[in-house]
């Protein structure tokens, strides 16, 4: 099948998107075409709401939601919604929920909510004329930017801070403007692009007129305005304790298993192999709610990795300790959230996830999906040092290799109960698989 680039594809309908690429690289494209189509929505109104989110829209492409129930945080209870394809997940996390809410629940609080933007240049003059410059010209960044700060500074958020910074030991000629937002409720991500853009028209022009600069000194060369994902500054902790001997777990007493637990957390503090399948587990769960509430997983992810990667190691993002009879375990995290704006407002599931939330504040969906995190992390880990992670996760991956074999419903049904004492693996199913076909 010859590949050929095409042109003006962009202004294609949907069916001549679909048919171009079905007869370019399918070898059955009525087929293609088809299975396309199925994912199609019925509601043509809603389907054309979801055609809209992205360019080149073909079809849909689901992920199952799912719901983790008894979440108890700060002495209320949740439902938590989770968006992930992966199994065991959600059913480790209602678990870890349900384990802990008989022991007191999660504790959850913000420590902060800074998030942060740069616009990045080069001046390759004299830093103190430099300096001068900024101080004379900070002001009117601010002044400059009100068009776009009004309604924000009106509900109490804006612009926090402007700050110059010198990068030249890093990078000769680059320096930045540093600067901070409060964006209350919306992730804010325009909001901040739009005034970085600003910030960056006036210094520039500024600079120009500026009668202390050399003429060399008065090109200011923007290289790009845009936010920063790291907002070390926006942060939420959540943790549970207990007392050690309230860890009873079956076939293990309790002081040996928050032994082990805690030595397991401290293998993930020290050994980076570890402690990125560790984080791994941690982003299971909150990427799902994430991704539940019409939030951006790509931007978390890419934050969260770099603070715990911060002190210059990549190390565990959750803690583990037993002291006076105490066992403890926690999370600190960035994590630069938004429940108004963007999807939220447009995707009728991410509405439905946010109501079943009690519409949570920007602020309280941040301690919700820390403590996803940090109860997907305690049921990982609890697997881990007790009976294996394949044990339960195998369990749960079940009816997927049924599914792979096109097994019927009611073989569903027969090896569901039969791998209730079993373990198992692809290899076993399969093989049970075939010799129950072979007796039919």
């Amino acid at each position: 099948m010859t590949k050929r680039a095409v042109e003006g594809f962009s202004k294609l309908s949907k069916n001549q998107k679909i048919d171009w690429l079905a007869q370019t690289y399918f070898a059955q494209p009525d087929k293609a075409v088809a299975l396309f189509k199925k994912y199609w929505n019925d509601d043509k109104k809603l389907q054309q709401l979801h055609d809209e989110f992205i360019e080149n829209t073909i079809t849909n492409y689901y992920l199952p939601l799912g719901i983790a129930p008894n979440f108890l945080i700060n002495d209320r209870l949740y439902t938590i919604p989770m968006a992930i394809e992966e199994s065991s997940v959600v059913a480790a996390a209602g678990k870890a929920a349900k384990f802990w809410a008989g022991r007191g629940g999660f504790r959850a609080s913000v420590t902060g909510t800074e998030k942060v933007g740069q616009v990045h240049f080069i001046y390759e003059g004299n830093p103190e004329n430099l300096r001068t410059y900024f101080d004379a010209v900070k002001p009117q960044l601010y002044k400059d930017a009100e068009g776009i700060t009004a309604n924000m500074s009106r509900r109490g958020g804006g612009i926090s801070h402007i700050e110059l910074r010198d990068m030249t030991a890093r990078l000769p000629g680059y320096y930045q403007l540093h600067c901070t937002f409060e964006t209350l409720d919306a992730m804010g991500a325009n909001f901040i692009n739009s005034c970085l853009e600003q910030f960056a028209t006036t210094f520039e022009e500024g600079a120009r007129e500026y009668p202390a600069f050399t003429e060399t000194e008065k090109h200011i060369r923007i290289v790009m305005s845009i936010l920063s994902n790291y907002v070390p500054d926006c942060r939420v902790k959540a943790s549970v304790s207990c007392e050690v001997a309230a860890l009873n777990e079956d076939g293990m007493p309790a002081e040996e298993f928050a032994e082990k637990f805690v030595r397991a957390i401290d293998i993930a503090r020290v050994e980076p192999y570890r402690a990125v399948t560790h984080n791994k587990g941690i982003m299971n769960g909150i990427d799902a709610v994430v991704l539940a509430t019409g939030n951006d997983f790509r931007a978390v992810e890419a934050g969260i990795h770099a603070y715990a990667a911060k002190d210059g190691r990549y190390t565990s993002l959750t803690k583990a300790s037993v002291a006076d009879g105490i066992f403890t375990f926690e999370i600190e995290i960035p994590l630069a959230l938004g429940t108004v704006g963007g999807l939220t407002n447009l995707h009728p599931l991410v509405k439905l996830s946010l109501e079943m939330l009690g519409h949570p504040s920007a602020e309280e969906l941040m301690q919700i999906t820390a403590v996803a995190g940090l109860a997907q992390n305690f049921a990982a880990i609890r697997s881990l040092v007790t009976t294996g992670i394949q044990q339960g996760h195998m369990k749960m991956h079940l009816l997927n290799i049924l599914n792979q074999l096109h097994a019927t419903e009611a073989e569903k049904a027969y090896f569901v109960n039969y791998f209730k004492d079993k373990t198992v693996t692809h290899r076993s199913v399969t093989e049970a698989f075939q010799q129950l076909r072979e007796k039919a």
